[in-house]
């Protein structure tokens, strides 16, 4: 199988499942093991999905790491997640014979800026994968409880994970939406959204501030649905 057409049928696989959990590749050679995660249905109005989430104080960063997370990117039909998110966000991709997206062209949710793609040593830190939730965020706010598999499937479910401009997402590090939003205006209720699906489908809880503003921005937005992926 080509690599091309191997990612576009991983892309396809990835992004029609809830990160690993329930995965079932259409080879029965190539089946992977289903990964918990908690609920496993994201759906419905935003504003009354983040009134049911808990509102709860930050719990200590005590033992926080990566690791914690999952050894890095997993993989799929040997495709690393990264590249995988890489391709879906991106277009007019190029993809080498390693399942590695080569050049592409990210239209950037966070700024609003188009950015071009590089694979190499010096530019492919211009477009960054985001942890919407941010990790160290999650961790705060009820990861610590996951166990060991539901974590690494937060790391690498793809409602989890936007292709994003590289210094928009080292600015915003392990920011919540109390901290951080994207100075691009147009997609904070989507990036709201999102978050509060990330929460909502593994269990998380917001501080009072991060309810404030998310409740704040979605006043612009009432009729705002959470993402199916």
């Amino acid at each position: 199988m080509k690599t091309g057409h191997k990612i576009r049928r991983t892309v396809a696989v990835l992004v029609g499942v809830a990160g690993f959990a329930g995965v079932l590749l259409t080879h029965p050679d190539l089946q992977q093991p289903a990964v918990p995660t908690t609920n496993a249905v994201v759906s419905g109005n935003s504003i009354r999905a983040l009134e049911e989430l808990p509102v709860k104080g930050r719990a200590p960063k005590t033992g926080y790491g990566r690791e914690q997370f999952g050894d890095g990117w997993a993989t799929m039909q040997g495709c690393d997640v990264r590249n995988i998110i890489l391709h879906r966000d991106l277009v007019d991709v190029a993809v080498n014979d390693k399942c590695q997206v080569t050049s592409g062209l990210l239209h950037d949710p966070y700024t609003g800026k188009d950015i071009e793609f590089r694979r190499g040593d010096g530019s492919s830190q211009a477009v960054q994968i985001d942890h919407v939730v941010a990790l160290g965020d999650a961790w705060q706010k009820g990861a610590q409880q996951l166990t060991a598999a539901q974590r690494k499937a937060l790391a690498n479910d793809p409602l989890e994970l936007l292709a994003v401009d590289g210094p928009a997402n080292q600015q915003k590090s392990d920011g919540d939406a109390a901290t951080w939003l994207p100075p691009h205006k147009a997609f904070r209720c989507q990036y709201v959204a999102r978050q509060i699906a990330i929460k909502q489908k593994y269990d998380l809880w917001v501080t009072t501030a991060e309810y404030a503003a998310m409740a704040d921005v979605l006043k612009a937005c009432p009729g705002q649905d959470l993402p199916a992926e």
